[in-house]
């Protein structure tokens, strides 16, 4: 039997050794189950969206004000699997998984997965105001966590893999996987590194296959097809841009505030929920498409070619549309805040075609060089407000054409345009996106791709302690505390078999007052706890103690093996061993700097009597920058210096380096010389592999 269960473990670890078409093969894995993940998603929703319509017509006679019903309760019920069984089912979905790549090693909880399925049908079935699309993101990615913790893959496969579960899941919603592999790279990793992207755009494109295969949905919007009629409406573009930004910074100051006074604790909690949820209803009463993702909505500004009575748009003046765009985004940030589970994609896409439709209208009544077209705005001003709300140009910019299911890139000089300059300008408005203010409130910085660390350098594997002390799962908290005692440590790994399994500190065991001799380690160490490979920048491990305030991380091999410890003390090592390898890149630039310089070549120089020189060692002497000692010959004798090498009066010392160099090494020599050097003996630079001195 023993052998039977350890067969699995060799499987993957076979799994491990082999070439990456096995990682590929992984990933196609994470791609079906992600766009089977994202089906299910649609189906449940679609059974809860019908559960309230039945409850609806049974108890009302009006069905149109079962909001009031439906929406607390959906906002309700999403709040409570939050709080009762997972605290991450609530809210986007897509800051979860960028946490884990930041703090966790790309770990998302497998429990996770239907309760992030549940919440959302219940949030949006009920009629709360938010996207899909940011669910799925969490749901791929902890299909995607799940399964190559599954196989025991490597800590840099895990995040590959988190990235592509992440990416299939926009993949999937959108029907668009170039987007969702955009969207994977840009959003999530914030690297376009070519060892994440074969297994980002194979599980997207995947996602998108099984999806579509499985659901009838073919564009999740779709548009008519637009061209820049001239190029002077550029201009007009550019000022979509800014009221973009102004609409995008609106969203997230206004969902910042709500998200934070969440935070507060209400008397009775549940009360929140159903109070907000009240709020969400009556938006909706007064104007219903506020409702749900609005998806339906968006297809119909993308489709007006024109402001006639046949195309939809009477009735629907700029006033109206900027109102619709204003409700979306206080509809929205109430029902995320409430304890909903709902993204801020498909609301931002909303609020961007509202926009653009309503300038284009508000423009038409004074611009006379071209016809406008409200659904080339409506396009156009989508990405434009996604971009500067997530901060993600290139995946704004691409998304449209596969979403609207257009066909050739007409609008790319526009949408260029303008998904640029909000990005640029919403970035220095407002440094957060709607991605990573959560993680702000929560502590945690993402450093962006730009910045350079010196000890991103180092792996945590240089640096850590060895492991010389474990508790055991079994061990008494009595003898667990006479162990840290001893060796005045505040907290162990837990070890069973090698493997880790948890970490005990002196907060733990302070907890057990009676029966300390009695009680196991197991009933009060903290299981799973966050750990970091070997293979892991110290940047990123001082970044994960930083955020969860502790001193010390496990450091495990593919298996949860235990390796090492990494603690603060180890970063100090690691900073001191990054500032030697800077040091020697820097001497070390330098030294080729002087190599290419023209004028650099080998010269000669006399230590003249009574200089700095004459009677000290090479090392106590502060020589001019720009020069390197080649030898030093006294008489017959010549010698390669080190630092302790000495030197005397009428020791010829051969230096390289350039000419500006070489006459300070003469005004120095000759400082305090009894008799200066006075003349140079130049010698030319020798040719490559050719010694400076022969015979």
């Amino acid at each position: 039997m023993d052998r039977l269960t350890q067969l699995p473990a060799r499987g993957f670890a076979a799994l491990r050794d082999r070439e990456g078409g096995v990682f590929l093969g992984i990933a196609l894995v994470v791609g079906i189950a992600v766009g089977l993940g994202a089906a299910v998603l649609i189906w449940v929703l679609e059974g809860v969206e019908a559960m309230f319509h039945q409850l609806g017509d049974a108890l009302t006679n009006d069905a149109e004000w079962f909001v009031f019903i439906s929406v607390p309760i959906g906002l309700l019920a999403a709040w409570w699997i939050a709080r009762r069984f997972a605290a991450e089912v609530a809210g986007d979905g897509v800051p979860e998984v960028t946490a884990s790549l930041a703090i966790r090693a790309g770990y998302l909880s497998t429990k996770s997965i239907p309760l992030k399925i549940v919440a959302t049908a219940l949030t949006l079935g009920g009629g709360g105001s938010a996207g899909r699309e940011g669910p799925i993101v969490q749901i791929g990615g902890a299909i995607g966590s799940s399964i190559s913790r599954r196989f025991g893959l490597g800590e840099d496969q895990v995040r590959s893999l988190l990235a592509a579960g992440a990416a299939a899941g926009i993949g999937a919603s959108f029907n668009a996987p170039i987007a969702g592999m955009l969207f994977g790279l840009e959003v999530i990793l914030g690297s376009f590194a070519v060892r994440h992207m074969s297994a980002v755009v194979l599980a997207s494109i995947s996602a998108a296959v099984t999806f579509r295969s499985l659901v009838s949905e073919t564009e999740l919007l779709s548009g008519a097809i637009y061209e820049l009629q001239d190029w002077r409406e550029l201009f007009l573009y550019a000022g979509l841009a800014v009221l973009a930004v102004v609409a995008a910074v609106l969203f997230l100051r206004l969902l910042d505030l709500v998200e934070r006074t969440s935070d507060a604790r209400a008397r009775p909690a549940w009360l929140r929920p159903v109070a907000l949820g009240v709020v969400v209803a009556a938006l909706g009463i007064f104007e219903p498409r506020l409702l749900g993702t609005g998806q339906s909505f968006v297809s119909q500004l993308l489709e007006i070619q024109d402001f006639g009575e046949q195309y939809g748009l009477v009735g629907f003046g700029t006033s109206l549309l900027l109102l619709l765009a204003l409700g979306k985004i206080v509809a929205t940030s109430l029902t995320i805040a409430a304890g909903g589970s709902g993204g801020a994609f498909m609301p931002s896409l909303f609020i961007g075609a509202t926009l653009g439709a309503g300038f284009a209208q508000f423009a038409s009544d004074f611009w006379t060089v071209s016809v406008l077209k409200p659904g080339a705005f409506a396009v156009v001003g989508m990405a434009t407000v996604f971009a500067a709300v997530a901060r993600a140009p290139l995946t704004a910019i691409l998304i449209v054409f596969e979403v609207t299911g257009a066909r050739d890139y007409q609008l790319i000089l526009p949408l260029m345009l303008s998904a640029t300059f909000a990005t640029f300008v919403a970035d220095r408005v407002h440094p957060q996106s709607v991605y990573t203010m959560p993680l702000e409130r929560r502590g945690i910085r993402l450093r962006k791709s730009g910045d350079i660390d010196v000890l991103d350098s180092i792996s945590v594997g240089e640096v850590m302690s060895p492991t010389d002390a474990t508790a055991s799962s079994g061990m008494s908290v009595a003898e667990a505390a006479e162990l840290m005692d001893r060796l005045r440590y505040h907290g162990l790994p837990v070890v069973d078999d090698g493997e880790l399994v948890g970490i005990v500190s002196v907060s733990d065991l302070l907890r057990v007052e009676v029966d300390r001799a009695g009680t196991p380690v197991a009933t009060v160490m903290t299981a799973r706890p966050v750990t970091v490979g070997p293979g892991t920048p110290v940047s990123e491990a001082m970044e994960r103690m930083a955020v969860l305030d502790i001193g010390r991380l496990p450091v495990v091999a593919h298996d949860r093996r235990l390796i090492g410890m990494f603690r603060r003390v180890d970063a100090i090592k690691a900073y001191h061993h990054a500032l030697a390898e800077s040091t020697g890149d820097h001497l070390e630039r330098d030294r080729l700097r002087q190599r290419i310089d023209p004028d650099a070549g080998y010269y000669d120089f006399r230590v003249p009597s009574g200089s700095i020189a004459d009677g000290h060692a090479v090392r106590e002497i502060r020589w001019p920058a720009g020069s390197t000692l080649v030898s030093v010959r006294r008489g017959t004798e010549v010698v390669v210096p080190d630092g302790g090498t000495m030197l005397r009066a009428g020791d010829v010392v051969t230096a390289f380096g350039t000419g500006e160099s070489k006459q300070r090494m003469i005004d120095r020599m000759n400082t305090g010389a009894e008799e200066p050097t006075a003349e140079i003996e130049i010698v030319p630079l020798p040719d490559a592999g050719e010694p400076p001195y022969q015979g």
